[in-house]
């Protein structure tokens, strides 16, 4: 690697939207240095898990008091980090940020970033998510809708592989889908009911996911998924996308992908003169070494709060504040969704049938309500939908009954009864005031300022979090099930780990930072298309939106560059 050397794109990230964006630049002919703060993960070579059971850790996979003192925060998503995976999440002893108020900050630093432990759920935005801001009077309009983004959408669901059943909702379009995984019993049961049950349009389908489910295509290195769901170890089939199985060896194919784990971004370079970008500044993760790396164009995919942080770093005599924050927009309009709240049931009978495999997906169940004056609720605006699935309980729940001998041996051998469950994943508004900053005190082991965050729910969220609790329990009550209970974990915003917004798209230079694209208004040449640029949040799992967006602005900056317009 030459220090001095001028590359055609620097990308920095390389999760979810830094592997989409190296993959296009290089497959459009650009030489392209890819920029990682964490060491080095190579496909199936560093998946140092992958193939474990529970009995093979102490502690049954559990975190020792040891560890869970060094993932204190990563900890309260709940589900993760454990000793299969504590090592694709950040140590938060190493890795501190500010909490004016509470904001769940869930990372991975390493090549693949999050798309090696994401959820995989994959679905499209629609018209009336691209038009509420505008129609309610919400902070600020999006510069793009569906058809604008509908193209993209095609290219990486063809390209990544997803997996689903088409139900054409105008509130839920339809895609390019591997044939759909299936629906057990109980959630058959279910869907039945909603359907017979409900008159407002609401009904349950199987997730729509980023798993091959048949090889109808050349996934070029990836094969089917074998249903183990031990997805976030990373996967040795390539069975779910990920940057490692996918966009990075595409790049890589290309010969023109320079990768650089150990490199810590904090500084867009900026050249007045010229008003453009020149490159970055990097500190060495291992070594400490500060170096500056040239480029004509700039991607920061560090994930959103971290590319804002980079940019609000960024500061020149032009951009005292940190590039594009002229009108102190940066790092405001926070956002994520509602996470860790829901309902749940015992299900009688079913007890002659069972489900094949551990199947990594489960139900969902889009969004009803403000979608017409049909469903209008007076009480919020937007709306949510539910994740879940059915399973049969395990043994432990007979021994209390039966005690020992041969009764608790015929036990063990059974499975217990079927339960469901429906998690709640709602939309939260873009407010002016929800916020990260520097702080002016904290920095970390680099001498980097640490992130502060000052987000909240409001009022809006709190009265729609009650609705996601009462409509769970309308819908399993309808079904017949029993022992219907409600859940509401105490959080933050962050953990649903959709964190976005700081550098939203708009029309106005004024009122946004970035062009519809996803250019920053003062400095053309440096491109945010990671979440930071969302605009307003939807209630659907917006990796692939991230990926759809990516790919659009990368190939609009490979005909930007060719024309010369960052010379």
């Amino acid at each position: 690697m030459i220090e001095n050397k001028v590359y055609d794109a620097i990308v920095v990230g390389t999760g979810i939207s830094g592997g989409w964006a190296a993959k296009e630049l290089c497959e459009n002919g650009l030489n392209v240095l890819v920029l990682e703060r964490g060491p080095m993960v190579k496909h199936i070579e560093d998946y140092k898990t992958m193939n474990d059971d529970s009995w093979d850790y102490n502690f049954k996979g559990e975190l020792s008091r040891e560890d869970k003192e060094k993932y204190h925060k990563q900890l309260r998503v709940g589900w993760a980090p454990k000793e299969d995976v504590k090592h694709f999440f950040v140590n938060d002893l190493e890795h501190p940020y500010q909490e004016t108020k509470r904001f769940d900050w869930i990372r991975g630093y390493q090549v693949g970033g999050r798309s090696l432990t994401w959820g995989r759920q994959s679905y499209r935005w629609s018209d009336i998510d691209f038009e509420a801001n505008e129609k309610e009077g919400i902070a600020v309009d999006w510069p793009v809708r569906y058809k604008d983004i509908a193209p993209w959408y095609d290219k990486v669901e063809s390209y990544i592989g997803v997996s689903g059943q088409a139900l054409g909702l105008k509130q839920l379009p339809d895609g390019i889908f591997q044939p759909p995984m299936e629906l057990n019993c109980v959630e058959k049961e279910l869907q039945e009911s909603l359907s017979k049950e409900f008159d407002d349009g609401r009904l349950l389908t199987i997730g729509r996911a980023a798993h091959i489910t048949e090889n109808t295509t050349d996934f070029k290195g990836r094969g089917p998924c074998q249903y183990r769901s031990r997805c976030w170890r990373g996967c040795p089939f390539g069975g779910y996308f990920s940057s490692n199985s996918s966009t990075l060896p595409a790049a890589e194919r290309t010969g023109n992908l320079t990768l650089r784990p150990n490199s810590i971004v904090h500084e867009v370079v900026y050249d007045e003169n010229r008003n453009r970008a020149t490159g970055v500044k990097i500190i060495d993760a291992e070594t400490h070494e500060k170096l500056e790396f040239n480029s004509k164009i700039v991607f920061l995919c560090a994930s959103s709060m971290a590319s804002v942080g980079i940019l609000l770093q960024s500061k020149s005599n032009r951009f005292p504040n940190g590039m594009g924050n002229e009108h102190d927009q940066l790092g405001r309009n926070i956002m994520d969704h509602h996470y860790q709240l829901g309902a749940s049931a015992k299900v009688d009978g079913h007890l002659d049938k069972y489900y094949k495999g551990r199947r990594p997906n489960g139900v969902y169940i889009p969004r009803f309500v403000n979608l017409d004056e049909k469903t209008k609720r007076p009480d919020f605006l937007r709306g949510f939908g539910y994740q879940g699935g059915a399973n049969r309980g395990d043994w432990s729940e007979m021994v209390a009954e039966m005690g020992y001998g041969k009764a608790l041996k015929e036990a063990i051998l059974q499975p217990g009864g079927w339960e469901i469950g429906l998690s709640g994943f709602g939309e939260m508004l873009p407010y002016h005031d929800n916020r990260v900053t520097l702080s002016k005190e904290k920095k970390d082991q680099w001498g980097l300022p640490q992130l502060d965050f000052d987000v909240e729910f409001k009022e809006n969220e709190y009265k729609m979090r009650e609705a996601i609790k009462e409509e769970g329990v309308a819908m399993l009550k309808a079904a017949g099930f029993k022992n219907i209970s409600t859940y509401d974990r105490e959080t933050g915003p962050g953990l649903g780990i959709h964190e976005m917004g700081g550098a939203r798209m708009g029309h106005d230079p004024k009122t946004s930072v970035l062009n519809k694209h996803n250019q920053l208004h003062a400095v053309p040449n440096v491109y945010v298309t990671d979440g930071a640029f969302m605009t307003s949040s939807s209630c659907v799992n917006p990796s692939l939106t991230y990926m759809a967006f990516t790919a659009r602005a990368a190939n609009h900056a490979a005909e930007q560059f060719k024309q010369n317009k960052f010379a």
